[in-house]
């Protein structure tokens, strides 16, 4: 009986499962790159809002600190949103004809809250408490990055759950003192290998990394 395939097959045959198991291998990559592309985190991607307000005019030019607009930080799960009558404290005063800040006065004078478009948006699953992460030495720059800077506010770090595990499980690469929390640009008065471990003991962080810590 004559042979029904050539030589050749065997090597066909041989290329096609190696081109199969490429195949799958690229694919496998190619959605490992997209699920941390900004494509899907959302990361450097800039919001609409009512109004545009740029960090970089209030933090970096005039020198507002955080905590006048998020005046809960320091002792609640959300660092709040700052109501209009915070907003008006300073533009009833200036620009307080501007076409621009329209929205903001109109907010002000029919009693209804502006209409803000969150930025950094956790998915209701994961739970995250700003307070916790202030008292133990975590700077705003460390997850929103140098906010001074931005003209118009973005989400700067992926905040997927890696991302989180990461500072989690080497959080003496991050801390800083409590003093420096608010300081954008900080840059340790000694190396962060002699600092860091220093503040993981002082200040008592466990690098809790537990599903239960996040997941509740």
């Amino acid at each position: 009986m004559p042979q029904i395939f050539t030589k050749s097959a065997n090597f066909w045959s041989k290329s096609s499962i190696v081109l199969l198991l490429g195949v799958v291998v690229m694919l496998a990559w190619m959605v490992l790159v997209l699920q941390r592309s900004d494509f899907v985190t959302a990361a450097n991607t800039f919001v609409d809002q009512p109004v545009q307000f740029s960090h970089q005019h209030h933090v970096g030019g005039i020198g507002i600190d955080c905590r006048y607009c998020h005046n809960s930080v320091e002792v609640a799960a959300t660092a709040s949103i700052p109501p209009t009558k915070t907003c008006i404290n300073c533009h009833s005063q200036i620009w307080s004809t501007s076409p621009y800040l329209e929205p903001v006065r109109a907010s002000f004078r029919d009693d209804k809250p502006m209409k803000w478009v969150r930025v950094h948006d956790l998915p209701d699953f994961a739970y995250f408490n700003h307070s916790i992460h202030i008292k133990k030495g975590v700077g705003c720059e460390t997850c929103h990055g140098r906010i001074d800077q931005m003209p118009l506010t973005l989400q700067e770090n992926t905040l997927q759950m890696e991302w989180c595990v990461n500072c989690h499980r080497n959080p003496e690469k991050y801390v800083r003192p409590r003093s420096e929390i608010y300081t954008m640009g900080y840059s340790p008065s000694e190396p962060q290998s002699l600092i860091g471990p220093r503040l993981v003991k002082e200040y008592g962080i466990k690098g809790n990394t537990s599903c239960s810590t996040c997941h509740r």
